[in-house]
């Protein structure tokens, strides 16, 4: 686990002439950075043979590997046969993910597909277990991290994420704090709501809590309905210097991957100004 504030990329940086997984983690160390999230979001594109190389690399060049799981995961599906399936991809990503040696596995838990949120935190919780008792069974205790989500019709709060992590075992929350601020339509902006969500996270997980985070952070461009796109830091709105001195101001420790559009500079970028804080 990390023991201080690590900025990384989401996936390999866009510098990286040879687009692996290897010469992306070789890149990151170039960079400056400390860690790296493998994109699964489309598939599990790495293999059983070729992890332990991934691992080897990742620990040479002392890099942080986080992972993000698929996007077709929904663990409130109105389809029994949806729901299996976002088990084993959420189970097949934290397997992958575990050979490479990396710390954390995050992914979108589902939607609310107009039900009670009540309803759909039970069914989620329920489902998730029946991955992290697999993965148990498999001596893999990878965190894995339901993640905030961007919009109102995605399971995802940050009350809903951090009931999850008290009530499961292995389970932590990714916070990705541009999702909160377009699923709010432009709240959690300031200092203040910056604390309060530190403060939850605190008063729910304990100071673990705050020495454990998987942060994700962006430009980010919402509407009434929430998220839109991602945007570099500078196109957007979001108050990430402030965020970033919250961070600090709160011995943060964990990893703050960027997912904007130039994944490596928004990186440096944070990177730059949360030393010089």
């Amino acid at each position: 686990m990390p023991n201080s504030l690590l900025f990384g990329t989401a996936g390999v940086p866009l510098s990286c002439e040879e687009r692996s997984t290897v010469n992306g983690i070789e890149e990151v160390n170039n960079l400056g950075l400390g860690a790296m999230e493998l994109e699964f979001v489309r598939s599990v594109n790495i293999s059983k043979e070729k992890a332990p190389e991934v691992k080897q690399t990742a620990e040479k060049n002392k890099i942080v590997l986080t992972c993000h799981g698929q996007y077709y995961i929904n663990l409130y599906s109105l389809e029994k046969p949806k729901i299996h399936a976002s088990i084993q991809r959420i189970i097949n990503a934290a397997r992958i993910a575990n050979l490479c040696g990396a710390w954390s596995v995050c992914f979108h838990a589902g939607f609310y597909m107009k039900r009670d949120p009540e309803e759909v935190y039970k069914n989620i919780k329920k489902y998730l277990n029946e991955a992290i008792e697999k993965l148990k069974e498999e001596d893999n205790n990878i965190w894995v991290r339901p993640e905030t989500t961007g919009k109102g019709t995605q399971f995802g709060t940050v009350d809903e994420i951090l009931q999850l992590s008290h009530e499961l075992d292995n389970v932590m929350p990714c916070v990705d704090f541009s999702h909160l601020h377009a699923r709010s339509n432009g709240k959690y902006n300031t200092k203040e709501e910056f604390k309060e969500v530190l403060n939850k996270v605190e008063k729910v997980l304990g100071k673990k809590g705050l020495n454990n985070m998987h942060i994700h952070i962006s430009g980010i461009n919402y509407g009434e309905k929430g998220e839109r796109n991602h945007l570099e830091l500078k196109e957007s709105d979001l108050n990430y210097k402030d965020l970033l001195k919250t961070l600090k101001e709160y011995n943060v420790r964990g990893v703050v991957i960027s997912e904007s559009p130039n994944i490596e500079e928004d990186a440096k970028l944070m990177k730059k100004y949360y030393e010089g804080v």
